[in-house]
């Protein structure tokens, strides 16, 4: 197991296969204020890709290739955020997506603790460290610490959504899951446009 990491973009013929796992490092939480600072990657082979993002920089073609690749699922933990986050800073909209938080919202109804490392220990037996979630990953220099931490946030994704979907088919939800999925990126650009708290299906 192995993490790459690359400045501004993927290097080209760069393929991770038909499932891409991806998670982004921000400044913040608010996409059109705090910037994109990483967007990291995994294939499921245990490796991990990671682009850090200048200050600035406004595109990434081989990223966005894939991003917009009709052929390529792009597999997330809340993926409405990633997906809003590289569209405000690339343009690109990430389609064909899956989000393993939906997924967990929509089979775990017995309980209201959806966040990755809940869901990674309950369904892999897999603990990861949050320890630097909290740091600054605008940093010229990113430390081996935050590299692994980036890394743990794509690397069990894979293994993750079969788990979930095996738990959709035997709850009859995967029908319903996969409206939510392709619904997602819409989702996003209501966030980036001003709706990201009110319900447009409201009375």
């Amino acid at each position: 197991m192995a993490n790459h990491l690359y400045q501004n973009d993927l290097p080209d013929g760069l393929s991770m296969g038909a499932v891409v796992a991806i998670d982004c490092e921000t400044m913040g939480l608010h996409p059109h204020r705090d910037r994109l600072c990483l967007v990291q990657m995994s294939g499921g082979d245990g490796n991990s890709h990671i682009v850090q993002v200048a200050k600035g920089q406004t595109s990434a073609p081989n990223l966005c290739a894939m991003l917009t690749d009709p052929n390529v699922l792009k597999l997330f933990h809340y993926g409405r955020f990633d997906i809003a986050a590289m569209h405000n800073a690339f343009g690109a909209l990430t389609a064909p997506v899956y989000c393993t938080k939906i997924a967990s919202k929509l089979i775990r109804t017995y309980t209201d603790r959806h966040g990755l490392k809940n869901l990674l220990q309950e369904m892999l037996k897999v603990d990861i460290s949050k320890q630097q979630q909290m740091s600054d990953w605008g940093a010229a220099q990113l430390t081996k610490a935050q590299l692994e931490y980036a890394a743990s946030d794509v690397l069990y994704l894979h293994a993750l959504r079969e788990k979930l979907n095996e738990r959709l088919e035997r709850e009859g939800r995967m029908e319903l899951a996969q409206s939510c999925y392709d619904f997602l990126p819409t989702r996003a650009l209501l966030d980036l446009a001003g709706w990201p708290e009110q319900d447009i299906f409201a009375h």
